[in-house]
């Protein structure tokens, strides 16, 4: 019985389709207080005082809690596993409140009040007294000497620097006829847009704060939490149901820890906290906005002798996950094109916008976005072919990363891009797309990427898994893992059936959890989960088939040994004849009046291996010029992840990544006042996403392979998708124009620039 590489239904699909689904909303009480905070209305400066005179007539408000009644805590918010060292622990840099203003629509305050309109109300009549200070949106203009101190413990704004160096850049530079490449790159900030926005519910059963909440990453929560408010890891309790969604920004501490506070002012009863989507906009998290300045010396044949960049990272108001997303993106730089002398310098500066924090793909969009528009440069300013010349420099399989001593275990990645070559008739189009004229012209670009699997060993990878045998012979499996709607628990019942000998319908996945009950596991992020999770289930189904079987070797009177569990039911080893069914052994487990004994295993993972997943974006565009305007005629994404779980999910992750790729590469930014610091398009009105109108027929392939690391031959892929898709759009505008945009998104506006420039449009 071979589940793995099926398409099977997704276990959660009929709860998600008829409504019976239960998010963090359909499960507040209906005697639950409401909360709304108060969000500064400057982006740099210091709340002075408040007048609540007004506020506090509003009938229906039961407590008005300022950044002066909060706990003086400073603490970090970032999804990240905790460190016993102190040098790698997060930033405390954030309390619940916040006096000293660092963003637009900053925290400040908040209303308790018996219903929703009561709370908004007396929300709008709190009265603020500010000390205002010209806000910093740019790295430029926070790096300036003399510049406003955002945070004292930071007094140049400079969060982190950080640098490496692969070889000596110096010497190697010196190389006769080596060919010089400098480009200038940048990427905007946007949002995630998840479907459900930030959102929470406090209560407290007898001296426990319980917080229901849409999150990633529930363990990690509650740990941010206890340092929030100063209480111990036990009287914090988080439950997490299913969740609409996050892409990362809910691999971050957002409404939790106030709410849990809140809670404590009211003697316990329940607190409502829910953000609007303006709300989750503006005072959640974002991507990270990234300025990357490469040069490149190439050998005549094509070869790197060396390159160099310097990356700055427009971290906003507070650290969240700072320099982790930069160090990222210039570690993606060094491992895509392994060769010559490499050097890099990388900064992340804090600013007065907006908080930036993980989004799907963790700086490598960025990095991905200037990589590979800049190897299309040297392609078109040496005359080299761009996929011979990143054929001719890609990580190689045993690849090992002089830093982080990752592995290439695997790969694949020439296979994906003559499948997409193929697919896209690239290499002919290309040339026939060269020397167009006219106002409307096509062409095709493409763009390749690597992706690690998880974030060893930058940071800690356990995992643990749980399973139950029922009396039917059916099994309840919990993991700390969590489904975000990316597929997880789908996989994870077919990894348990697979390994245990059971069909899919006799693994019931308890999908929400609960810190009190769930084994533990870091959370959804990083496309850790079917590698490191993964793992955990493997381990755990292992020792729960051992256990069943042992048990049916004392009721069959043989040897544990000679007998195997397939299709549910016990058999000889390499035989299919029936002995018993799984669920003879359940009952008999249980209720035997001489061997009773109650099934179960648990097991945790303590990952210490990594691996690279890779792919590659090819696509077609039509572009008017006059108009300003792209248009996709062809997009094919392929990609090697190892061993695929389930094709249907794959498809769907490769899909929704493609989409996502596509609105970074055409449209999507955030914009801001200049003189305020305010975001100016807070809104699915005015923020412009990727809809079915826009979307062309989006095509995904797979390159199989089989990771030796990875628990099923499997390696990431959630996160992938999004990677390669704005520079392959980006690349086949210059091969249609002639034109280099070296920046994302190819808005209308950012396109009549270049193109006037250019002479294009006079």
């Amino acid at each position: 019985m071979d589940i793995i590489g099926t398409s099977l239904k997704r276990v959660d699909a009929f709860d998600k389709v008829t409504g019976k689904a239960k998010y963090t909303d359909d499960l507040v009480s209906g005697h639950a207080l409401i909360a709304k905070v108060l969000h500064s209305t400057i982006a740099n400066g210091w709340v002075k005082e408040f007048d609540l005179t007004e506020a506090w007539k509003v009938k229906g408000v039961v407590d008005i809690v300022t950044c002066f009644d909060v706990p003086d805590i400073q603490f970090p918010t970032a999804g990240h596993p905790w460190s016993t060292d102190p040098k790698h622990q997060d930033i405390a840099d954030r309390k619940l409140l916040n006096a000293r203003v660092r963003c637009y629509a900053d925290d400040i305050a908040a209303v308790i009040a018996e219903d929703e309109l009561a709370a908004e109300e007396a929300v709008r009549k709190i009265k603020v007294t500010y000390e205002e200070y010209t806000p910093i949106l740019t790295v430029e203009d926070a790096m300036k000497e003399g510049a406003t101190v955002i945070h004292e413990e930071r007094p140049n704004n400079i969060v982190v620097k950080s640098q490496y160096e692969i070889g000596n850049f110096e010497e190697a530079i010196k190389e006769e006829g080596l060919i010089k490449v400098v480009g200038d790159y940048e990427t905007p900030v946007v949002s995630h847009c998840h479907i459900e926005s930030a959102n929470s519910f406090a209560y407290m059963e007898s001296d426990k704060i319980v917080v229901v909440s849409s999150t990633q990453i529930p363990h990690i929560v509650r740990r941010v939490c206890s340092q929030a408010l100063g209480v111990g890891f036990g009287k914090i309790r988080i439950i997490k149901p299913y969740i609409g969604g996050g892409f990362g920004n809910k691999q971050d501490a957002l409404t939790e820890p106030l709410n849990a506070f809140l809670t404590t002012r009211v003697g316990g009863r329940p607190v409502k906290l829910a953000y609007t989507r303006e709300e989750t906009f503006a005072s959640t998290r974002t991507r990270h906005a990234m300025q990357f300045h490469i040069e490149s010396y190439i050998r005549k044949d094509g070869s790197f002798a060396a390159r160099t960049i310097k990356a700055y990272s427009n971290q906003g108001g507070y650290a969240s996950h700072a320099h982790a997303l930069v160090a990222n993106a210039v570690n993606g730089f060094r491992m895509m094109y392994p060769v010559g002398a490499i050097k890099s310098e990388a900064y992340t500066v804090y600013t007065n916008l907006p908080t930036a924090g993980a989004m799907r793909a963790y700086g490598i969009p960025q990095i991905g976005f200037a990589l590979e528009v800049h190897v299309d440069d040297i392609a078109k300013q040496t005359g080299l072919d761009p996929i011979r010349l990143r054929k001719q420099n890609m990580m190689k399989l045993g690849y090992v990363d002089p830093i982080t001593t990752i592995t290439c275990h695997s790969t694949g990645l020439d296979e994906c891009i003559e499948r997409g070559q193929k697919y896209l008739d690239f290499t002919k189009k290309r040339l026939a797309y060269a020397n167009q004229s006219g106002p409307i012209r096509k062409g095709v670009g493409m763009a390749i990427f690597c992706y690690k699997t998880g974030v060893y060993p930058i940071s800690l990878e356990t995992s643990a898994c749980r399973m139950i045998l029922n009396q039917d012979g059916s099994l309840q499996m919990q993991i700390g893992a969590t489904e975000i709607g990316q597929g997880a628990d789908t996989v994870f019942a077919m990894m348990a059936a697979q390994t245990i000998g059971v069909t899919v319908d006799k693994v019931h996945v308890v999908s929400k959890q609960d810190t009190d009950v769930t084994p533990y596991d870091t959370g959804a992020y990083a496309s850790r989960q079917t590698y490191v999770s993964g793992m955990a289930v493997k381990k755990t189904a292992e020792s729960f088939r051992k256990k069943i079987l042992d048990f049916a070797g004392f009721m069959l009177k043989k040897d544990p040994w000679d007998l195997d569990i397939k299709d549910n039911n016990i058999v000889h080893t390499n035989k299919d004849e029936k002995l018993l069914s799984v669920a003879d052994v359940a009952i008999e487990s249980c209720y035997s009046l001489t061997n009773s004994t109650h099934i179960a295993a648990e097991e945790s993972h303590h990952c210490t291996d990594n691996t690279y997943s890779f792919g590659v974006c090819f696509t077609e565009v039509e572009v008017d010029i006059p108009m300003c305007q792209v248009k996709i005629l062809g997009i094919i994404n392929v990609h090697v992840s190892g061993r695929i779980i389930n094709m249907q999910t794959a498809r769907g992750q490769v899909h929704g990544g493609m989409s996502m790729g596509l609105g970074y590469g055409l449209y999507e930014y955030l914009k801001f006042d200049p003189k305020t610091g305010r975001m100016l398009n807070d809104n699915l009105l005015d923020y412009k996403l990727m809809t079915a109108i826009d979307t062309p027929e989006l095509h995904a392939d797979f390159v199989e392979t089989d990771d030796p690391t990875g628990p099923y031959g499997n390696k990431s892929l959630g996160e992938p998708p999004t990677i390669p898709v704005a520079p392959a759009i980006r690349n086949a505008v210059l091969n249609a124009t002639g034109v280099a945009i070296n920046a994302a998104p190819l808005h209308p506006q950012r396109m009549f620039e270049a193109f006037t420039e250019a002479g294009l449009i006079k």
